[in-house]
């Protein structure tokens, strides 16, 4: 499952708070860089003077084409 969608599925599924740490780099300069997603969407960066672009993509549920919205993203 997509890493951005899976706490705020899973905290929406359980009812209770979720947070997913994802260890990535830079696709620019190669940096590593953490990431840290909540199950209300918020982010934190581990790393202070590292500023990703972070965002979620928008799917339109009444024309979705694919089998279910993860594969739509």
């Amino acid at each position: 499952m997509d890493a951005f969608a899976t706490p705020f599925v899973q905290g929406r599924l359980r009812g209770e708070f979720v947070s997913v740490t994802i260890q990535t780099e830079c696709a620019h300069c190669s940096r590593p860089m953490e990431i840290e997603i909540d199950s209300d969407l918020n982010y934190h960066v581990g790393e202070e003077d590292c500023t990703p672009i972070i965002f979620n993509p928008d799917v339109n549920l009444l024309e979705l084409e694919e089998d279910s919205i993860i594969d739509a993203f």
